[in-house]
């Protein structure tokens, strides 16, 4: 199956409406999508290595519009919702530590967190919960995003055929790796808060 989605991908790659479609992904998987637009960003750079760099602005800026969206998920809902849910548990007065904490290192957690696996929307969310400054949140999503897609694009440009090569080669093991960081990503984040 996973064989079957990933040929799909890719010839889905060079589809007319692909950059659209990876727009919505990275928007998405921002606030609150689990598939990261890596899953696009490497078919169709490989579909057309020309693009790679139209491709990795793409999905950069997407993922920061849809991590304005999970900022502001946090920031709105988060009395009505979070708040109750953290009183009823009993972390009220630990999550006020958390903020504070999350508030000093914003800046790096929110790099840290959009260059790496761990799930960025989590981040976005607890940016807006945390009153994170907006400036700040925008900087680190900017930058941290953008360095990420584009050293994917750029890897893929510079090495092309020996890239898809390996992934084909070594798909299930690459996915495992990817879903346990994944995993791993959610449970640091209970262990924090």
């Amino acid at each position: 199956m996973l064989r079957s989605f990933y040929d799909w991908t890719l010839r889905s790659a060079g589809h007319r409406h692909a950059e659209r479609w990876l727009a919505l992904v990275a928007f998405v998987e921002s606030s609150v999508f689990p598939i990261p637009p890596d899953v696009m960003i490497i078919p169709m750079v490989l579909a057309d290595r020309t693009k790679a760099w139209r491709i990795a602005l793409i999905a950069t800026l997407a993922s920061v519009a849809g991590g304005m969206l999970g900022y502001t998920i946090g920031a709105v809902f988060f009395e009505q919702i979070g708040q109750p849910i953290l009183e009823l548990y009993g972390y009220g007065e630990k999550f006020k530590s958390f903020a504070a904490r999350y508030n000093e290192w914003g800046a790096w957690i929110v790099f840290g967190a959009g260059v790496t696996p761990f799930p960025y929307k989590v981040i976005t969310i607890a940016s807006g919960v945390t009153r994170l400054d907006i400036l700040v949140f925008l900087a680190a999503s900017g930058l941290a995003r953008g360095v990420r897609f584009f050293i994917v694009a750029g890897l893929l440009w510079w090495f092309g055929p020996p890239i898809r090569r390996l992934l084909e080669k070594h798909l299930g093991l690459i996915t495992v790796v990817f879903f346990v960081l994944l995993v791993g990503g959610f449970l640091v984040l209970k262990w924090l808060l």
